[in-house]
């Protein structure tokens, strides 16, 4: 286009002294210089322009190459792999689920690799039957209501999109992983698993379903030692028995590297927590400085804190109800104490190279890096380790019963099932507490670097709205605390290290590495609708944006319907969070009804479900007549399930309906979007 342009400027400028030569201005010399002049003039600038689409044409240059990086049909066959696990995940696990069984394929004389489909071209599972006794695994979690992970999306509405696909030609099985407190218990893998039989492909072994409300590693366990021999049978090989630890990276050590090629607590680019460049997202955090760090609680053994970040000139755009993710490190006595019981000079530069050099995962975490920062800012040191960690680490264990143990611990027994359970789970002991109780156990810090699972992002709700607060968010949240059974005192990664970001320390501004996850926690559309807020403790913080955002629509005049809240805490004097500003809300006509629970002001409990019975009437008008939106946030455990009973029968009772009814009329309000929970567990 620009070539066309300059062609036209060309020729119209020729052309124009040849109108003018009936009465002539200039002499012949003249005209010859100026066209000259303009000629050059052009040609400079054609010149000048012609490169910039250079970079365009070479990017389009290579199909060949982007073909073949996201095709895992050449990968596998290029490395003579027989089986590809699939995971989706969004805290870590099912990749790690993923790496062991990809792992395991070797132990029965097949190739397995590892591998995230939102860098492969998922249309090409069709093509598996080209590869000799191939199999897909999917180990699929599940995230917030029912949704697939973030890696998962792409893949999930490839499945949708696609009916005509034939998949006659794979073999797969799935691995779920949920939550039982979640209302879609595994839903991700449940579809996935469904979904690839309707188009065609063949189930090797059934579905297997993890629950982390239980026990997530036993259910895995469990699962796996019968799906192995179901493939053996399947493809009628036999397990080669080779039990030994099977290593998948090796040990680099730098003794004269720049020390501006290391990493040092970076997610993705090296330096770009020095250099900052937008967009930001989880493989490039932005860095936002902690303006606000307050206890908010007046009494009580707890620590509930207020905090808010400052996301000036970050482009970073948020919505009321959105989720901050915030990268913690881990506290550095620990990391110090796992050097001085390893013997081990953290400051040594080193990589863990891959040796599988196909594989795009190169290393476990970035490097080169130092195991000091490997420990704090990459590894996932605090909780209990899984049994394949166990396992792997029982030949460093001196002593024979040690070794028993673990290896015992590892197994589907239900004895060594038992022992983990009360030994590691129920005792709370991470690796440090398991090195200090076994001492024969002294591990290469390698090979420990090698199995630990990296260190994930936390996840909280907004305390803000964007329309009041454009350049910040803030956060509400409780520090986690407790002694264990076996005399420790174990500390929550990120509230304590949150805790101790100082708005200023040592006259450095404290930063927080972060970014922003969109949720369906959403206002309704139509801000004349009713809202009924249900958020006890910290569950009151994606209302504070709420009522931040309601009251701001009220300022611009628009109408707004009734803003309900129903919040619980324990005492009026302690923990009465946000006391101030909720108070102030009412008293404007913001929040058209504040109802607080004080469970523990009373002889008897009393919590926001007790609440909601006292107010059916107003509550069924609310929901049955008036198109109300009714939103939870907090605990899954108990309070969610609560609340929802509660709504249960109060449909029953003022609703007329029989409790499965009433189930069903709750169950339609999920699925039109009037009944949104944000909840963990």
């Amino acid at each position: 286009i620009v070539n066309m342009a300059d062609m036209d400027a060309e020729t119209t400028t020729h052309t124009q002294p040849m109108v003018e030569e009936e009465e002539p201005l200039f002499s012949n010399l003249d005209l010859f210089l100026f066209s000259l002049i303009v000629g050059l003039v052009i040609y400079w600038f054609m010149s000048r322009k012609k490169p910039e689409p250079i970079p365009e044409f070479k990017k389009l240059d290579t199909p060949t190459l982007t073909t073949r990086e996201t095709s895992f049909i050449e990968k596998m066959k290029k490395t003579g792999k027989n089986i590809i696990v699939f995971y989706g995940s969004q805290t870590g696990t099912a990749e790690e689920f993923a790496n062991r069984l990809s792992k395991d394929a070797q132990r029965y004389g097949m190739k397995g690799m590892a591998a995230d489909p939102e860098e492969y071209d998922m249309g090409e599972l069709s093509r598996l039957s080209e590869i000799t006794n191939s199999l897909a695994i999917f180990c699929m979690a599940t995230y917030g209501e029912g949704d697939p992970t973030d890696n998962a999306q792409d893949f999930y509405d490839w499945l949708q999109e696609n009916d005509d696909e034939d998949l006659s030609g794979l073999t797969y099985t799935v691995f779920a992983l949920g939550n039982k407190t979640y209302e879609h218990y595994n839903a991700m893998g449940k579809y996935v698993d469904k979904r690839l039989e309707e188009l065609g492909a063949k189930r090797i072994f059934d579905l297997g379903l993890g629950d982390d409300d239980g026990n997530l590693e036993e259910d895995f366990i469990s699962w796996r030692e019968q799906f192995w021999p179901a493939v053996c049978e399947h493809f009628g090989v036999e397990a080669s028995g080779d039990e030994s630890s099977i290593r998948q990276y090796e040990l680099k050590e730098h003794s004269d590297i720049n020390m501006n090629k290391v990493y040092t607590g970076e997610i993705g680019r090296l330096k770009s927590f020095e250099v900052q460049k937008p967009p930001f997202d989880s493989k490039n955090p932005f860095l936002a400085p902690v303006t606000v760090n307050r206890k908010l609680n007046r009494g009580g053994d707890r620590h509930l804190m207020h905090l808010e970040l400052d996301i000036t000139g970050s482009k970073i755009r948020y919505e009321s109800g959105d989720h901050v993710a915030v990268f913690p490190t881990n506290d550095s006595a620990l990391v110090n104490k796992l050097g001085q019981i390893l013997g081990v000079d953290l400051d040594v530069v080193i990589s863990l190279n891959n040796l599988d050099e196909e594989s795009n995962k190169k290393h476990p975490f970035p490097c080169p890096t130092t195991y000091r920062t490997a420990l704090t800012h990459y590894l996932d040191i605090t909780h209990p380790p899984r049994t394949n960690v166990l396992y792997e680490l029982a030949q460093y264990a001196t002593n024979s019963k040690d070794q028993e143990n673990m290896r015992k611990m590892a197994s589907s027994s239900p004895e060594g099932k038992a022992l983990y359970q009360s030994w590691v789970l129920d005792s709370c002991r991470n690796i440090l507490a398991i090195l200090e109780d076994m001492p024969s156990l002294r591990p290469p810090i390698d090979h420990l670097c090698e199995l630990l699972p990296r260190l994930q992002a936390r996840y909280y709700s907004i305390a803000s709205s964007s329309k009041v607060h454009p350049n910040s968010i803030h956060i509400c949240a409780v520090v986690v605390e407790y002694e264990t059974k076996t005399g420790r005192i174990n500390k929550g990664v990120a509230t304590n290290w949150l805790k101790n970001k100082l708005v200023t320390d040592n006259g450095h501004k404290s930063t927080v590495p972060m970014y922003i996850r969109k949720s369906q926690f959403r206002l309704p559309f139509k801000a004349t609708n009713p809202v009924i807020m249900i958020g006890p403790g910290t569950g009151i913080a994606p209302f504070m944006g709420f009522i931040q955002e309601r009251g701001w629509l009220k300022e611009q005049g628009k109408e707004v319907g009734e803003t309900v809240l129903y919040y619980g805490c324990r005492h009026k004097n302690e923990d009465y969070l946000y006391q101030e500003e909720l108070e102030e809300s009412e008293k404007n006509g913001v929040l058209t009804q504040l109802n607080i629970a004080f469970s523990r002001d009373q002889e008897h409990k009393v919590y926001v479900q007790h609440l909601l019975k006292q107010n059916k009437e107003d509550i069924w008008k609310l929901i049955h007549t008036d198109n109300a939106h009714i939103y939870i946030c907090g605990d899954a455990r108990n309070m969610a399930k609560d609340v929802q009973t509660a709504f249960h029968e109060i449909a029953e009772e003022l609703g007329g309906m029989t409790r499965t009814q009433a189930t069903d009329y709750i169950k339609k309000l999920m699925t039109k979007g009037r009944y949104s929970q944000d909840v963990w567990s």
